[in-house]
C-alpha cells in the first residue's frame, strides 16, 4: 500500500502582514506553517501606527482568508474618491488639480488589520519573542533550518522545514544573505505621519474645520501639493483621521533594524512651526492636535532580478521595498502570499522549484513595475528631478504629470494573476 506523503511544512520569518498573509495561503493551500516572529505578542489595536488603503482584490484575498468576510468591511471606511490638489501657500487655499469618483479602495488601520488577519489563524502556528538569527539549506537542498533565539530564555533553537518564506521586510536579513551589495535606496525624502483620534470629540471645533475644508472625508483620499511637498490625508474607522506629509531633507543617520526615526518634542514643535507655513490652518491644528506623530525614513530599492533561491523565496516588502505613494506595499504582499499559495498547491512539493518559478515570473513584472511607478510618483509630488524630465512645476502642470499622479494609473492597478482567475475563487 503506498504510503501518504507527508504534509510539507513552511517556516515564514516575519509576522507582520505579509507574514500572516502568507500563514493564510499556505495553509489553505494544505502546508504547516510555523510563524517565527521577534515580537512578544501580536499588535495591540492603538490610536498610533499607520493607516493603509486596500484595492478591490486585496479585499477579496482577505475575505476569502478570515472567518467572517463582513468582519473586514466592518472594519475598514470605504474610498471611492481619489483627489489630488494644490495647496496655495500665499491664500492657504486648495483647488483640485485632479479626481477620480470611481475609485475603489477601502481604507484601514493598520493594527486592526494585522489583528483580523492574526485572530483567524491558529494561535499555536506563531513562536512570538523568537529572534531570527540564521538559516542553512540542506546538502541535497531538500530541507531548510532556521536557528532562533527564545527572548524569553535565551535558548537557540533550531527549526527544520521544507521552505523558508523570508516576510522580514525592506531590511531583510535574508534578502541580504543572499545579494550582500543590494542597498536600499534612499528617496530623498522623509514621512511625518499620525493617526488622530478624535472619538468622543466629534464636535471639536478641529473636526468641524478639517470637514469644512475637505468636504469628502470619509469616503475620499487627499493628496495635497505644496511647493515640493505633499500631504495625505483620509479618515479611518472608529473615529481617526491619518495624515502624512513628505519633506525634502538629506537622508537622516539611521542606527537599529528600523526605518522609522524617534523624534524629540522639539522636533515636532518645529515641525508644526514649519506646517503653519504651508498648509491650510485646519490641516495644522489636526497635525498639532495629534499625539506621537512620528518620522519614516523613505526608502525602495532597484527591483531584484529574482526573489527565490533553492527552497527559499522573498515576499512583501522583503522582495520589493517600495515608496508609499500608490497605496502598493500592503496590496503587493497580499498578492505575493496569495500567488505563493496557489503555486505551491498546484504544484506540491515534489514540484517545489515550479512552484517557486511561476511564483516568481508571475509577481517580478508586476512589482518592479509598480516599485518604480511609486519612485515616479513620489518625486513629481516632492518637485524632485527626473531622467527625462523638469521637477513637477504646480503653477504648470502639464495633462502628462497629472495622469501619472492619478491612482488609477498604476501599472497592473487592476489586473489579476491568472492563476488567481484559474482557480476561480481564492481559498
Amino acid at each position: 500500500m503506498k504510503s501518504e506523503m507527508k504534509q510539507p511544512k513552511a517556516v515564514v520569518v516575519g509576522g507582520s502582514i505579509a507574514g500572516v498573509s502568507c500563514a493564510h495561503a499556505l495553509l489553505s493551500a494544505g502546508w504547516q506553517v510555523l510563524v517565527v516572529e521577534k515580537s512578544s505578542g501580536p499588535t495591540a489595536g492603538s490610536p498610533t501606527g499607520a493607516g493603509l488603503g486596500l484595492d478591490p482584490w486585496a479585499c477579496d484575498i482577505i475575505a476569502s482568508w478570515i472567518c467572517d468576510s463582513a468582519l473586514l468591511y466592518k472594519a475598514t471606511l470605504p474610498l471611492t474618491i481619489d483627489q489630488n490638489q494644490v495647496t496655495d501657500i500665499d491664500k492657504k487655499t486648495n483647488y483640485t488639480l485632479t479626481r477620480d469618483e470611481e475609485f475603489n479602495f477601502r481604507a484601514a488601520h493598520w493594527a486592526d488589520l494585522h489583528g483580523l488577519l492574526h485572530s483567524s489563524l491558529p494561535s499555536d502556528i506563531f513562536l512570538w519573542g523568537h529572534q531570527f538569527l540564521s538559516f542553512s539549506i540542506s546538502d541535497d537542498k531538500n530541507s531548510v533550518t532556521v536557528k532562533a533565539k527564545v527572548h524569553q530564555t535565551g535558548e537557540i533553537i533550531d527549526i527544520v522545514g521544507d521552505l523558508l518564506v523570508s516576510a522580514d521586510g525592506c531590511l531583510s536579513s535574508i534578502r541580504q544573505t543572499f545579494l550582500p551589495n543590494h542597498k536600499l535606496r534612499y528617496a530623498g525624502y522623509c514621512a511625518w505621519r499620525g493617526v488622530y483620534d478624535f472619538s468622543g470629540n466629534e464636535d471639536s471645533e478641529i473636526i468641524k474645520g478639517i470637514r469644512t475644508v475637505y468636504q469628502d472625508l470619509g469616503k475620499c483620499l487627499y493628496f495635497d501639493l505644496g511647493t515640493q511637498t505633499h500631504c495625505v490625508l483620509y479618515e479611518l474607522l472608529n473615529k481617526r483621521m491619518n495624515w502624512i506629509w513628505y519633506i525634502n531633507q538629506p537622508e537622516p543617520e539611521m542606527n537599529g533594524n528600523s526605518v522609522t526615526l524617534k523624534v524629540s518634542k522639539e522636533t515636532i514643535k518645529n515641525m508644526q512651526e514649519d506646517a503653519e507655513r504651508i498648509w491650510v490652518p485646519e490641516l495644522v491644528a489636526l497635525m498639532k492636535a495629534t499625539d506621537e506623530p512620528f518620522v519614516n525614513v523613505i526608502y525602495d530599492s532597484e527591483p531584484l532580478d529574482r526573489i527565490f533561491w533553492n527552497n527559499v523565496v522573498l515576499v512583501g516588502d522583503a522582495a520589493h521595498p517600495s515608496t508609499p505613494h500608490c497605496l502598493r506595499s500592503t496590496n503587493m504582499s497580499l498578492l505575493d502570499a496569495a500567488v505563493l499559495g496557489k503555486c505551491l498547491e498546484k504544484w506540491g512539493i515534489e514540484n517545489l522549484q515550479s512552484a517557486l518559478a511561476e511564483y516568481q515570473s508571475t509577481r517580478l513584472p508586476v512589482v518592479a513595475n509598480q516599485v518604480l511607478h511609486s519612485r515616479r510618483v513620489g518625486r513629481i509630488k516632492q518637485g524632485l528631478s527626473q531622467a527625462d524630465s523638469q521637477p513637477f512645476d504646480l503653477k504648470c502642470a502639464t495633462s502628462e504629470d497629472c495622469f501619472e499622479i492619478q491612482q488609477k494609473n498604476v501599472p497592473f492597478f487592476s489586473s489579476v494573476p491568472d492563476i488567481l482567475l484559474n482557480n476561480n475563487k481564492i481559498a
